[in-house]
């Protein structure tokens, strides 16, 4: 990767970050009567749903903390960051010390699932704040929060013990969890803790054989042979390689890195559209059909991931080969997904990129994905 490549790259991403798609939801987003996020926004920014998510008010407050803490202390990031978090401590949590997934504007319990991620973006969120401000409240905050998340099973509650399976969303969310809480508020566990996540994952969810990655597998590693349990998620497979690469990087252990990449190198095989160009979002291990009516849409946090996995790569390893996917994927993705009338990306798009929704924020997609690419691809450029 030449330097004038470097050195464009680095201005697409920071002016992307700090010129669009923060402003557009600062500016269109931010609720200043009640605190928190209002992410149910159209193309132009818009509101069309009030409800609040309570996943998007973690991400959202950890991403202006994030960005006061190591980018530039503007106090309205601070102020936004705080406001939803008084937010999400009057209102997201349960009377049990679970949090909620979906609530309306003013905060009323709408459902809460049976799984804990709220609790982990969340717990960053409060990690964050306490690292730019010194509060111990929001120190300990972080910590009890993430005991509902770290203590929970890797696999949900929802199925009966007919057919017992074993996850990679919750060890691999724990890898990223525990090292933002070790880089912001000194988690003394968090190393041995994303040890054993990433132990996990390579025993029980990468498939050498086969290159392959599952997102489900019986509890001992075995591929069960039903639909929904053959079902490859390349994206969510590629996030999971960028975190392990990067805490490889951090403590200078190779196998990590070497783990993360093989991470990618399978998923980008399975996942990648040779025809059409972006990251297909569902694959059969077997290459049987995909019964999802979106297998094969383009939706936008997999081409987030990609872009971010394979800059890391080619970074670690000076390997052209990534670099050349770094730049299939950020070509393509930056030629379908952003809005340069309104701003920030759409969302979903259909497999050859036409844009599916005007959307631009829900329940799942808001102020996190698109700028957490931007700005650790602006980290890792630099």
């Amino acid at each position: 990767m030449t330097d004038e490549r470097k050195k464009n790259l680095y201005e697409t991403y920071r002016n992307g970050l700090l010129n669009d798609t923060i402003p557009f939801w600062t500016t269109h987003g931010y609720d200043r009567e009640y605190g928190g996020i209002m992410t149910g926004l159209d193309r132009r920014g818009r509101v069309i749903d009030t409800d609040k998510g309570v996943w998007q008010q973690g991400r959202f407050a950890w991403m202006l903390g994030w960005l006061y803490n190591n980018v530039e202390k503007r106090p309205e990031w601070l102020e936004m960051a705080k406001g939803t978090l008084d937010f999400i401590e009057r209102h997201c949590y349960d009377a049990d010390g679970r949090m909620f997934f979906h609530v309306t504007r003013e905060g009323l319990p709408i459902r809460k699932r049976r799984y804990a991620f709220s609790e982990s973006f969340a717990c960053i969120a409060a990690a964050e704040y306490a690292r730019a401000t010194g509060k111990d409240r929001y120190h300990d905050l972080a910590l009890r929060t993430y005991r509902f998340f770290g203590d929970f099973a890797e696999t949900p509650p929802k199925f009966t013990s007919v057919r017992p399976t074993r996850g990679l969303a919750h060890p691999m969310i724990d890898i990223a969890t525990c090292q933002r809480m070790r880089d912001t508020i000194g988690y003394e566990e968090a190393d041995e803790r994303i040890d054993r996540a990433i132990a996990g994952i390579a025993k029980y969810h990468v498939k050498d054989d086969i290159r392959a990655v599952m997102e489900t597998v019986a509890p001992d590693g075995s591929i069960i042979d039903h639909a929904a349990e053959r079902t490859n998620n390349p994206g969510h497979a590629i996030e999971g390689s960028w975190f392990i690469m990067e805490e490889g990087r951090q403590r200078g252990i190779p196998e990590y890195v070497d783990l993360g990449l093989r991470m990618l190198a399978y998923s980008w095989e399975r996942g990648w559209d040779e025809e059409y160009g972006g990251m297909l979002y569902y694959r059969d291990v077997y290459g049987h059909p995909v019964s999802e009516y979106w297998q094969d849409m383009k939706f936008w946090w997999p081409q987030n991931e990609t872009i971010l996995a394979t800059l890391l790569a080619h970074m670690l390893t000076g390997d052209p080969l990534w670099e050349e996917r770094h730049r299939l994927a950020h070509d393509w993705a930056y030629a379908h997904f952003p809005d340069s009338e309104y701003g920030d990306w759409y969302g979903y798009l259909a497999r050859d990129g036409r844009v599916c929704s005007d959307v631009k924020g829900n329940l799942f997609k808001g102020c996190f994905h698109v700028p957490r690419m931007q700005a650790f691809c602006c980290r890792f450029l630099q």
